[in-house]
């Protein structure tokens, strides 16, 4: 991670993966949790052995994807004034919820670790909050790389690793193209149409989200969610 995003500034929404943690020392790269993630150790458990303080806990995360749904797509301001409205108070109380509830738990039980897996991480946890172009979790990321999981084997052969970066570009534009509501091929017509003509210097006017509205009705698809 600390080649690959040597040059990288902004956010960075991930788990809890220890390869992560030298790359936010700087202050370059600002890390954004996944609620996902921390959702899933307290659902684990409570498939395993349900308990009034797992399905609470449940209950609360839930209550904050709900608010999620019907802002989802909205513009980042609108997210972020709904967030601060509606999500932060949810938050303030589920922190002072598992801050009580820890003291009535045993220091070493499944309960408390999962539970200490969201406070060890609650400033990155909660930062979608105040950035309207951040998400609560990453599993559009993890959702559009399942593909790539599935083909890795296929990748093998790419031939060398420049047929690798090649791969990993088209990868890029699909994916963006979908991420936009555009069928992927309608996207790579239009373009390769046209970019042996264009301008080097407006090569940004190709990026899916410029070329969407460009598209006849038949090329959009519903986007990736």
């Amino acid at each position: 991670p600390q080649r690959h995003l040597a040059n990288f500034k902004g956010v960075l929404q991930a788990d809890a993966f220890a390869g992560y943690a030298q790359l936010y020392v700087g202050g370059e790269i600002q890390e954004a949790a996944c609620m996902a993630h921390a959702r899933r150790k307290l659902h684990d458990l409570h498939a395993v052995r349900p308990s009034t303080i797992t399905s609470e806990a449940l209950k609360r995360i839930g209550a904050l994807y709900r608010i999620e749904e019907h802002i989802r797509g909205k513009p980042p301001e609108e997210r972020w004034r709904i967030r601060q409205a509606q999500a932060v108070p949810l938050l303030d109380e589920m922190k002072r919820w598992f801050e009580a509830t820890l003291l009535t738990l045993s220091a070493k039980s499944d309960t408390t670790k999962a539970i200490q897996y969201s406070l060890n991480r609650w400033p990155a946890l909660v930062y979608y909050c105040s950035d309207g172009q951040a998400e609560i979790d990453n599993l559009i990321a993890e959702r559009a790389l399942r593909g790539v999981a599935i083909g890795r084997r296929n990748f093998l052969f790419a031939g060398a690793d420049s047929g690798g970066e090649r791969a990993a570009a088209m990868y890029s534009l699909i994916g963006s193209a979908r991420l936009n509501g555009i069928d992927p091929e309608a996207y790579l017509h239009y373009v390769i149409e046209r970019i042996a003509d264009h301008p080097v210097n407006r090569i940004d006017e190709l990026l899916p989200w410029n070329v969407a509205p460009l598209l006849p009705a038949s090329a959009h698809i519903d986007p990736i969610r």
